[in-house]
C-alpha cells in the first residue's frame, strides 16, 4: 500500500495536469441554486440545478460513473455519463479528480431504479484539490484523539458528528429564540477580568502587556450581568465562554460555553417555572414534539412534573449524614470518614464547609438523580452570591436542575444586600488564603455597584456543553465541543 506521502505526490502531479489543461484549480466562486439538502428535496424532473460539494466516493463503470458529493447538510449522488459530458471531458474528469476534491455540477434531478435521489450531470466545474487523502471510508475516522484534534475530518467522514453539531447550533438558536421572545436582552461582557469572581473555581491568569497587570480569564459573567440589572436592564442574558483552571474529565472542560440570565423582580421559584417552560419549548422544536429523551439506558420524560428535593434531605437519605448537625468543615469531614465515605476531591482537608458538602453530595447523591429534579435549599456557605432564606438563614433560595446524574442548570434568588455580600466575599477570601483554591476573591467594584441599590433579582446559568452531552448520549463532553483543547503534537 502506498504511503500518505506517495499518495500526496500523485495528487500534486494531478494539480500540475489541471494547470496544463488550463483549468482553474481554485476559482473565485461558484453559483449554486441550493445546498445539498435543498437539492435532495427537489421533485424529479427539475431542470438546470447547480450544486457543489466535496467528492466522497467515485465509482466508474465504463461509460457511466456514480459520484457522491457532500456538505454539512448531507450528500447526494451524481450520475455522470460519457455521452452527456463528451468523451474528452469525461476522460479529464477522471484524470484530475480524487476523493476529497471539491466540484460543482449542473444537471437535472431524477431518482434511480434503486430509489436514490440523484443529479444527472451535463456539466462540471473543478473547485479545489485535496492534497491529503481522506481516511478510508470503510473504517471511517475512529481514532478518538484524531477526532478531537481534527474535527473537520470527523465532520467529513461521520454523519453522526454532523447531526450532533447541527443539533448544538439549533439548540443555541432556540435558546436565544425563547429568551428573546420573553423580553430578554442579549449582551456581551468582558472575558478579561480584574478579579476572579462569579463562581467558586480556580481561575486562569494572563498578563495584560499594555496595562502591565495580571488579569483573570472570566470564570462566569454573573457579577457583570448583575451590574447591568443595577443599570436598569430588567431581563438580560449572555451566551458566554468561561474558563476554569481545574481538572479535566468526561464531564468537565477548562473552557466551556454557558448561558446566564438574570431577571429583576423575580425570585428563584419564578425561574424554576420559567426554565421548565424553556426546556420544554426547546425540546418540542428540536424533536418534533417528543419530550421523552433516551439518555443511556434511561428514557426520561421532560414533559412530566419535575421532582423538587432539598440538599439536606437527599444527603440524609443517601448516606445517613445530617449536614445541619455539623457546623464546621472539620466536624463534617470526621463524620464523612466515620461513615467510610471516600470523596473524589484531593486535599479535602483544605475545603471549606460549603465545598465539602458539595463534594459529599456529588459522591453519594448526584449519580442517583436520573429524572429531571430541582435540588433546592443549598447551605449558605456553598452559595456566597445567593440570597439567604427568610425562615432559615443557614440555607439559600437556590436551585439546581439535575438530570441523569449531571447538573444542568444552576440558579437562585440573588443576594442584593451590599453589606452582607461584602461579608460573605471576605469569608471566601479567607478560605482562599487558607488553601481553598476554588473559593472566590472579593470584587470591590461589584460591591461598590451594589451600593447604588438593587431590586429583587433571580438568575440562572446553563452549561451548554454539558446539556448537549447528555442530550446526545455522549460519554465525553469533548464529543459536543468542536475543537476541544489538546496537547500539541510532538
Amino acid at each position: 500500500m502506498a504511503s500518505e506521502a506517495e499518495l500526496m505526490q500523485i495528487r500534486f502531479e494531478k494539480e500540475d495536469k489541471i494547470k496544463e489543461y488550463g483549468i482553474k484549480n481554485r476559482p473565485e466562486r461558484y453559483e449554486r441554486t441550493s445546498d445539498i439538502e435543498g437539492i435532495r428535496a427537489l421533485e424529479d424532473g427539475t431542470k438546470d440545478i447547480s450544486v457543489a460539494g466535496r467528492i466522497l466516493s467515485k465509482r466508474k463503470m465504463g461509460k457511466i460513473s456514480f459520484i457522491h458529493i457532500g456538505d454539512i447538510t448531507g450528500k447526494v449522488q451524481l450520475v455522470i455519463k460519457r455521452e452527456d459530458l463528451g468523451e474528452e471531458e469525461y476522460r479529464k474528469f477522471h484524470e484530475i479528480t480524487d476523493i476529497g476534491d471539491f466540484i460543482g455540477v449542473k444537471g437535472d434531478i431524477f431518482t434511480t431504479q434503486a430509489g436514490e435521489k440523484s443529479v444527472q450531470v451535463y456539466g462540471y466545474t473543478f473547485l479545489g484539490k485535496s492534497y491529503r487523502p481522506l481516511p478510508e471510508k470503510f473504517h471511517g475516522l475512529v481514532d478518538q484523539e484524531l477526532i478531537y484534534r481534527e474535527r473537520h475530518l470527523d465532520l467529513i467522514m461521520n454523519d453522526d458528528a454532523k447531526k450532533r453539531f447541527l443539533l448544538r447550533s439549533k439548540f443555541i438558536k432556540l435558546l436565544r429564540e425563547f429568551l428573546d421572545n420573553n423580553n430578554f436582552i442579549e449582551v456581551d461582557t468582558p472575558i478579561l477580568q480584574n478579579t476572579a469572581s462569579g463562581a467558586t473555581a480556580k481561575p486562569f491568569i494572563a498578563h495584560h502587556n499594555a496595562y502591565d497587570i495580571d488579569v483573570f480569564l472570566r470564570i462566569a459573567p454573573e457579577l457583570t450581568l448583575k451590574k447591568l440589572i443595577i443599570g436598569g436592564f430588567n431581563n438580560v442574558y449572555e451566551v458566554a465562554r468561561n474558563f476554569r483552571n481545574e481538572g479535566i474529565d468526561r464531564n468537565h472542560l477548562q473552557d466551556f460555553t454557558s448561558v446566564e440570565g438574570y431577571s429583576a423582580y423575580w425570585n428563584y421559584e419564578d425561574n424554576m417555572k420559567f426554565l421548565r417552560e424553556m426546556v420544554i419549548y426547546i425540546f418540542d422544536k428540536l424533536f418534533d414534539g417528543n419530550l421523552t429523551i433516551k439518555i443511556g439506558d434511561n428514557e426520561i420524560n421532560f414533559g412530566e412534573e419535575w421532582d423538587i428535593v432539598s440538599f439536606r434531605d437527599i444527603i440524609l437519605k443517601d448516606c445517613g449524614i445530617d449536614i445541619d448537625k455539623y457546623e464546621t468543615a472539620k466536624d463534617l469531614l470526621a463524620e464523612i470518614r466515620a461513615k467510610g465515605i471516600e470523596l473524589d476531591e484531593e486535599n479535602v482537608e483544605n475545603l471549606g464547609r460549603g465545598n465539602l458538602i458539595d463534594a459529599l453530595y456529588k459522591k453519594v447523591s448526584r449519580p442517583t438523580m436520573i429524572k429531571p429534579t430541582y435540588l433546592i435549599k443549598h447551605p449558605i456557605d456553598l452559595s456566597p452570591l445567593a440570597r439567604a432564606n427568610d425562615d432559615n438563614k443557614k440555607i439559600t433560595d437556590r436551585f439546581q436542575l439535575v438530570v441523569n446524574g449531571q447538573e444542568i442548570i444552576n440558579g437562585y434568588s440573588e443576594l442584593v444586600d451590599a453589606k452582607e455580600q461584602e461579608l460573605r466575599l471576605i469569608e471566601q477570601s479567607k478560605l482562599k488564603a487558607n488553601g481553598d483554591e476554588e473559593a472566590m476573591s472579593i470584587d470591590e467594584e461589584y460591591i461598590k455597584a451594589m451600593e447604588y441599590g438593587m431590586p429583587p433579582i433571580s438568575g440562572w446559568g446553563l452549561g451548554i456543553d454539558r446539556f448537549l452531552q447528555f442530550l446526545t448520549n455522549c460519554d465525553n463532553i469533548r464529543d459536543v465541543v468542536l475543537y476541544p483543547l489538546m496537547r500539541p503534537r510532538d
